[in-house]
């Protein structure tokens, strides 16, 4: 093999990314990134980059907000930031979703998240753009609000480079070296290249890669649309981030009156090969997306659309991430299966999974994310949420 690194992570999302930069900046030796296009060309670029902490679990809360402080100080420490704007996130909730809601809300300001419940009789001056019916509560989350996904992606990038560490775009890995018991290094076009460990951080792709050397991966790579419509005229619009659990749509500002919009959960889930997928979105998507957007929303109602695509999710078995080391596998750690998710908590994720590999010290709520658990039958119950991130 030509070339020995300490860690090489295969991946260059948002994921990949800042992982790749806290372990060079942590002493962890020669660091090299790999990634099959340009940074954030896959599920990240296209993600709606929603940030807010509305999960119901402790670990995801905290990761969340964890994630949320690490955005808000990304140029200083990096030296660019990441489009990262705290206005604020709403989440509108139907009455059978309220209590639950209200209780999630409760253990989330456990662990230090800012939330609170609306009263209703401000609706009308805090909401000027809701559509009120059918509506039981709304959450709001101050620190929440969204950032860029590629500017994000290409800051954690170019800080690593400066520290020193090695960056392959435009580089397909085509599979891992070893075996199931044992991975050491990786195969592209132009040969192998050795690795003390290896980080699987190719998002829906990651399944393929890990199967190459027999390393079980239970994952779906299933299609994602999304929208981006323009309104028109002066009628008040949302200023920050909307989860809309009524609807099931979400919402956030690009800026000039633009916004992403895509469908929430409840929906359909498609699976597709990640190699080979239909990149724009459907009619019939467009059409369902349009309808209940201007019924909540109406200052939506006569809005252009401006674009329209299709991305992919990596669903794991429960739809938390796969993170970290497995028992049964050397040299080898999983970074996948967002989910819809990544995206916000990717950066406290990384930061955690740095340390975990540096050190082996590791959090024991955390620990738990580890593809273990689906050989010991621990997978996570809570629901996960429900918009894109």
């Amino acid at each position: 093999m030509a070339k020995t690194y300490d860690v090489i992570v295969v991946g260059g999302g948002i994921s990949g990314a800042s992982l790749a930069y806290y372990l060079q900046t942590s002493g962890a030796g020669k660091i090299l990134l790999i990634e099959r296009g340009a940074p954030a060309s896959g599920g990240t670029g296209k993600s709606a980059a929603i940030v807010r902490q509305h999960y119901s679990t402790p670990l995801m809360a905290r990761l969340a907000k964890a994630s949320i402080d690490i955005f808000a100080a990304m140029e200083a420490e990096l030296g660019r930031g990441g489009g990262f704007a705290r206005s604020g996130y709403h989440l509108l909730l139907p009455p059978r979703m309220l209590d639950a809601a209200l209780a999630n809300a409760a253990m989330q300001r456990t662990v230090g998240v800012r939330t609170e419940a609306l009263d209703r009789s401000s609706w009308i001056q805090s909401l000027p753009w809701l559509n009120q019916d059918g509506v039981a509560g709304v959450l709001f989350e101050p620190d929440g609000g969204y950032a860029d996904p590629v500017a994000s992606t290409e800051a954690y990038i170019a800080a690593f480079e400066r520290a020193g560490g090695m960056v392959r775009t435009k580089t397909s890995c085509r599979a891992l070296l070893g075996d199931k018991s044992r991975v050491t290094g990786v195969l592209l076009d132009d040969g192998e290249i050795a690795a003390g460990v290896v980080v699987n951080a190719a998002g829906p792709w990651a399944k393929p890669l890990a199967e190459s050397v027999g390393i079980a991966m239970q994952m779906r790579a299933v299609r994602e649309q999304d929208t981006v419509w323009e309104t028109r005229g002066d009628r008040p619009i949302p200023g920050g981030s909307v989860s809309n659990a009524v609807d099931a749509i979400y919402l956030r500002p690009l800026g000039d009156r633009r916004f992403i919009v895509g469908r929430g959960f409840p929906k359909d889930y498609v699976d597709v090969d990640p190699y080979n997928y239909k990149t724009s979105a459907d009619d019939g998507f467009i059409a369902d997306v349009q309808g209940r957007l201007e019924r909540r929303f109406p200052s939506f109602v006569g809005a252009r659309l401006i674009a329209s695509y299709a991305a992919l999710y990596d669903v794991t078995a429960d739809w938390y991430p796969y993170v970290g080391a497995r028992s049964n596998t050397a040299g080898y750690v999983d970074f996948c299966g967002g989910s819809g998710h990544g995206f916000k908590i990717a950066p406290a994720m990384a930061y955690e999974l740095a340390r975990w590999i540096m050190s082996g010290v590791v959090a024991d709520d955390f620990r738990q994310l580890s593809y273990d658990r689906l050989d010991k039958g621990m997978l996570f119950a809570g629901s996960y949420g429900g918009n894109r991130g």
